[in-house]
């Protein structure tokens, strides 16, 4: 599955949520963002690795999200891990809700980017791998990466 976000400049990148897990929905979302936060994630200054979206209340909140404080900011800097909302259409949001609570399935993060000047969010609906299905998915990335250098010398 190639990458969906392409006009966008991208921030920061959740790579570990595509060796963790299998990616079956990609949804696009805005969040509530404070001023220092915004200019931090303009800074690349975010972590994504141990982040993860819950539901609660009818609504979707990223939690674990790392957006270190903005250097020039005052005492009105931002909490580098508060929750921080997703902001979603209604149907999207009841999908989600529907899947998670039925299917065992969550909702990760897997990139922040910049797009015609506002922040947003790539998650999706994610279901855990085993440890034989990561050690199927290196192999077939290693068979593929060798079959493309063999294509390249030939």
């Amino acid at each position: 599955m190639g990458n969906r976000v392409e006009s966008a400049h991208v921030i920061a990148k959740n790579r570990k949520a595509f060796h963790e897990y299998e990616i079956l929905e990609r949804f696009e979302a805005g969040m509530v963002l404070l001023g220092t936060e915004v200019k931090s994630l303009r800074d690349h200054r975010v972590n994504l690795k141990e982040a993860y979206a819950k539901v609660s209340g009818g609504e979707i909140w990223l939690e674990g999200c790392n957006i270190s404080p903005y250097s020039h900011g005052n005492i009105t800097n931002h909490e580098p891990l508060r929750p921080r909302k997703l902001l979603l259409h209604k149907r999207e949001i009841s999908k989600l809700i529907g899947e998670v609570t039925r299917g065992g399935l969550t909702i990760v993060p897997l990139q922040i980017y910049l797009k015609k000047g506002k922040i947003k969010i790539e998650i999706a609906l994610a279901r855990g791998k085993k440890l034989y299905d990561k050690r199927e998915t290196a192999k077939r990335k290693t068979i593929e990466r060798e079959v493309a250098a063999e294509l390249k010398r030939r």
